[in-house]
C-alpha cells in the first residue's frame, strides 16, 4: 500500500528525537519503538488525473519486535476508477521488516534498510499480479526542531510489459509546536512500465496530535510526468494509534 508510492515522516515533539511514518512518499530509518505498535487505519491513499484515478483505503500494522527493528503489515482495499467506472477489491498485501544499522543519538544521525515485498493477493486488474519487491536504504539527520530525511531504493517489477525501476525522494519536516509538525518534500520515480515515463511529485504534509494515543495525518502535492503537460496528484490521509 505505503510501498506502492513509498511512504515517510514528521517530528512530533521539539525536545525529542523525530519520530517518523507516514505521511510522505519519502520514508525514513526510525523504527516503531521496541515492544509497541504503530497502526494506520482507516487510511486512504490515492494518485492520478482528473477522473481517472487510482488507490487503496485499509490498515497499515507496524510492531517493534526488537531494538532498532520494526515489522510492518500492509492490509489494503483498493480501488480505480477510469473511462470505464469504478472498480474495487482487495488489494496487494505488503510485508516488510526496517533494520536501523546505524544510531548516533549524540550527532542525530540513523541510517536504516527497509526491504519489501507485496503478494499477489488483488483482485483482478487491481493489482500488480506477480510477487513485486523494493529494497531501500533511508537516512536522516535532525537538528533542533528540524528533521532532513530522505534515501530511495531498487523495485524488482516482474511481468510482461513491466519494468524495474529506481526511486528517491528527501524530505524536510519541522515541529511548530507540542502537537503539530509540518513538511515539504520531493520525490523522483523512474518508469515502472514499457509505456511509462519518469515523475516527479513534489508534496506537503503535516501530522496532528489528537487526545490520548490519536494522531491525524495528511499529505498531498503535484506530480509530474515527463514531457506531459498534465498534472497529476497524489494524496494521503490517516488515523494512527500508538501503543
Amino acid at each position: 500500500m505505503r510501498r506502492a508510492i513509498a511512504g515517510a515522516a514528521l517530528a512530533l515533539v521539539v525536545a525529542t528525537p523525530a519520530l517518523a511514518g507516514p505521511p510522505y512518499l519519502t520514508d525514513d530509518p526510525a523504527p516503531t519503538d521496541t515492544g509497541h505498535w504503530e497502526v494506520y487505519g482507516p487510511l486512504v491513499e490515492a494518485s492520478g488525473t482528473g477522473s481517472d484515478y487510482e488507490g487503496s483505503t485499509g490498515v497499515e500494522l507496524n510492531y517493534g519486535p526488537a531494538t532498532d527493528v520494526q515489522l510492518t503489515l500492509e492490509l489494503p482495499y483498493a480501488f480505480a476508477h477510469d473511462e470505464t467506472g469504478s472498480h474495487s477489491g482487495a488489494g496487494d498485501i505488503g510485508a516488510s521488516i526496517k533494520y536501523r544499522f546505524y544510531n548516533n543519538e549524540a550527532a542525530g544521525v540513523q541510517l536504516a534498510v527497509f526491504p519489501a515485498i507485496t503478494l499477489p493477493t488483488a483482485s483482478a486488474g487491481l493489482g500488480a499480479g506477480r510477487v513485486t519487491g523494493y529494497l531501500p536504504i533511508w537516512g536522516q539527520k535532525d537538528f533542533g526542531p528540524w528533521s532532513l530525511f530522505g534515501g530511495g531504493g531498487y523495485a524488482i517489477n516482474p511481468g510482461p510489459g513491466q519494468r524495474n525501476y529506481w526511486n528517491g525522494g528527501i524530505a524536510l519536516t519541522r515541529d511548530l509546536g507540542q502537537s503539530t509538525s509540518f513538511g515539504i518534500e520531493a520525490f523522483r520515480e523512474g518508469p515502472d512500465a514499457d509505456d511509462a515515463r519518469a515523475t516527479t511529485s513534489l508534496g506537503a504534509g503535516f501530522i496532528r496530535k489528537l487526545g490520548g494515543p490519536f494522531r491525524l495525518l495528511a499529505s498531498a502535492g503535484p506530480t509530474f510526468v515527463d514531457g506531459q503537460k498534465a498534472l497529476q496528484f497524489h494524496a494521503y490521509a490517516a488515523l494512527g494509534l500508538d501503543f
